[in-house]
């Protein structure tokens, strides 16, 4: 029995002295275990808000909740890519806090992740493909046969999730994460964002150099396209910083031969001056491996003054990093001089490196809350005003 306990204890010993030299020599401390929704008491201690809001678990028993959408009638669609499914969650007629019921809407995808909805029919971005069906809002049912419409999407590798969104101009616009964390990419629809008809046609490449914009939406003003992209890793535990990006059509934004404001990457800059100068930098930078997922500009005019026409991002929180950082929803305050502030909207989901919840996407409800899906619990949270 003594000789079992002390070679159990040589393991542990051992383990834990090589969880820390594989954190100090690659930077890699990243949740692994997932957990169950946190508890409305821990959410309590442990959730910062600005004043005025409080927080609750809206939906559980959703593994890997990613991506939001509201429909017209208020419910909530939500994509579990691990699970090949969508789902709906009916609207909170009776106000206790939670969906009124909910159902699969579609099961048996390749990686579902991003949703949008346009003139009746609901699109989703697959792994390597976009899709659509009809969806009646009020009855909450889809009408006919799902059809893929997009087909030569790259798919999987190491930036698996796809994004669609149709902008002010009613054309469809992908988003295509990188196949690898730095390197020349051989297929020129990867790391960029490509334009198409609401039919799937006309397919543009719209954008370059944007190594994984999971996010983006576009400004209730000014109708600018604003992106949020992940910075690569292995470069050490402050550096490059994750951006935000003004996308504009035909603009390359640097990767993977820079990084932030036109700085030269270590493995692929030297050669490469020109391509850097000709580059569009960040027009705000988020701390290195703070991962941001999803953005979206706010327009209810509920919430208070100071949050008009400023965006939320959920920042999903670093993995390649000695120390955590990120685990958090902030807030962008767009400046009439063009500055951009980014101040804490949602904190507390990783302290003293322990984590509760990693945020992926926020979504505007009909009611003025704003609802933050967790895939880390499964979870969608509500935060609302007092």
């Amino acid at each position: 029995m003594h000789k079992f306990l002390w070679a159990l204890a040589r393991i542990i010993i051992i383990g834990a002295i090589l969880g820390f030299l594989v954190s100090r020599w690659f930077g890699i401390n990243t949740p692994l275990l997932k957990k169950n929704p946190p508890a409305e008491v821990l959410l309590s201690a442990r959730i910062g808000l600005p004043p005025g809001f409080s927080i609750s678990v809206y939906a559980k028993d959703l593994p890997g909740a990613r991506m939001l959408r509201f429909t017209e009638a208020g419910d909530l669609l939500v994509s579990l890519p691990s699970e090949g499914r969508v789902v709906l969650l009916e609207r909170d007629d009776n106000h206790d806090g939670a969906p009124d019921g909910r159902s699969d809407l579609l099961t048996g995808l390749n990686l579902p992740h991003g949703l949008d909805l346009h003139q009746g029919r609901l699109y989703i971005a697959e792994t390597d493909a976009i899709g659509r069906i009809r969806f009646n809002a009020r009855t909450r049912r889809t009408q006919g046969e799902y059809e893929h419409i997009v087909t030569d999407i790259p798919g999987g590798n190491n930036h698996w999730s796809r994004t669609v969104r149709f902008g002010p101009d009613g054309l469809m616009y992908v988003s295509v994460g990188s196949s690898c964390n730095a390197c020349v990419e051989k297929n020129p629809k990867r790391a960029a964002m490509l334009r198409y008809d609401s039919n799937g046609g006309k397919e543009e490449l719209f954008a370059t150099g944007l190594r994984n914009t999971v996010g983006f939406d576009w400004h209730p003003v000014t109708h600018e396209l604003f992106g949020v992209d992940n910075g690569r890793d292995f470069l050490g535990d402050d550096f490059p910083p994750c951006e935000l990006n003004r996308i504009e059509q035909g603009k390359f934004y640097g990767w993977p031969y820079a990084n932030g404001n036109k700085i030269p990457d270590p493995d692929f800059g030297a050669g490469n001056e020109e391509k850097i100068r000709n580059s569009q930098a960040p027009v705000h930078e988020f701390a290195a491996h703070t991962a941001p997922l999803g953005i979206t500009f706010l327009r209810s005019k509920n919430l208070p003054p100071e949050f008009k026409n400023s965006a939320l991002v959920a920042l999903h929180g670093s993995w390649n990093r000695t120390e955590k950082i990120g685990y958090k929803v902030v807030s962008l305050h767009f400046g009439p001089n063009g500055t951009i502030t980014e101040r804490n909207f949602v904190t507390g989901f990783e302290h003293k490196g322990d984590v509760i919840g990693r945020p992926v996407d926020v979504a505007e409800g009909p009611d003025g809350a704003i609802y933050i899906s967790d895939d880390f619990t499964g979870s969608i949270y509500r935060v609302y005003r007092h």
